[in-house]
């Protein structure tokens, strides 16, 4: 997908050199944006491979996530990502599912203030806010509304949780008669993380769009922190005097070839890792020298959404590039 590759060279061209809280230093940018058309297609990407435990983690991490859990019991047998946050009983302190189908309501209100009653259609039996189902009902019985607007972004619990949400709000905007969505992230890995958000967003918009009779418009993407994560201690620290030379070569390079070259020279002049594959930079210029594929097609059985299971849902006609492995920060 074009629009992927535009966002790795965007952010390793004009991009700046960023420690972070992982010891894993990145190369940042503020505020990438784009629009990716779902007609033409669904958003896998094809410059590298995402099929088998990959496309299976991502599945079962949306359905977790519709389903409102906030346990990770249901992801330790196909996602090892959710361990690292979890306590010891599996439970996390910040679960996107969980504030998207049981948002808390506030305790005490100001004077003034609408809040909905326990006589809400969207208030679940214990008292949390159904966001999901609002959206539904608004789009069957509202749809031109710009209400429509999904939080997983409580302050209160975000303060003090060891992993806020970093895709952490999304908004349902219908134009004619076709569904668009549009994703907010204050922070994403571009390497790892942004390619899983994509396809999963793109497959919730094609699930609300299935299920209130809109045809499937475009997914709209803010990054507030786009970043790439370019390895530890020396080899990171590296890239701090390197990145002007990095960004330069970048700059006029546009054939495969000499895209590749840009990488040999990061290799070849920056120190070894000393864990691999923390460096993002290399696997990524081998993915921007490397041109899109068509993209597959998504079929996704028509049944009630909180009914949704992994065997609903089929990818046709995914044919990628060969897989490039990058480690994940914590």
């Amino acid at each position: 997908m074009q629009t992927y590759l535009d966002l790795i060279r965007e952010v390793l061209t004009e991009g700046r050199y960023k420690p972070n809280r992982t010891g894993v230093d990145t190369i940042a940018s503020f505020s990438a944006q784009y629009t990716v058309d779902l007609t033409a297609g669904f958003p896998l990407l094809t410059t590298k491979d995402l099929s088998g435990f990959r496309w299976n983690s991502l599945l079962h991490e949306l359905i977790w996530y519709i389903s409102g859990e906030e346990h990770i019991r249901t992801l330790r047998e196909h996602t090892g990502i959710w361990d690292a946050w979890a306590d010891s009983e599996g439970q996390l302190d910040t679960a996107y599912g969980r504030f998207w189908r049981r948002y808390p309501l506030a305790a005490e209100t100001l004077a003034g203030e609408s809040w909905a009653g326990p006589d809400n259609p969207w208030i679940n039996d214990d008292g949390t806010f159904d966001q999901i189902r609002y959206v539904l009902d608004t789009l069957r019985d509202d749809p031109h509304s710009r209400r429509m607007v999904v939080s997983a972004w409580h302050p209160a619990n975000a303060a003090v949780s060891t992993l806020p949400p970093c895709h952490y709000t999304f908004v349902v905007s219908v134009q004619g008669d076709a569904l668009h969505l549009h994703l907010t992230q204050r922070s994403g890995d571009v390497a790892l993380g942004i390619p899983f958000n994509i396809a999963a967003y793109a497959l919730l918009a094609t699930v609300l769009a299935q299920r209130s009779g809109f045809r499937l418009g475009s997914f709209g993407h803010t990054i507030v922190d786009a970043h790439i994560y370019c390895g530890e201690a020396d080899r990171g620290e590296w890239y701090a005097s390197h990145l002007d030379g990095l960004q330069d070569r970048l700059q006029s390079a546009t054939e495969p070839e000499e895209i590749r070259s840009v990488a040999a020279w990061v290799e070849g002049t920056a120190p070894p890792e000393r864990q691999q594959d923390f460096d993002h930079v290399p696997g990524l210029l081998e993915q921007l020298a490397r041109s899109p594929r068509s993209r597959p097609q998504l079929r996704v059985e028509d049944v009630a959404i909180d009914d949704l299971r992994v065997e609903h849902i089929q990818l046709e006609g995914y044919d990628p590039a060969g897989p490039i492995r990058f480690a994940v920060a914590e």
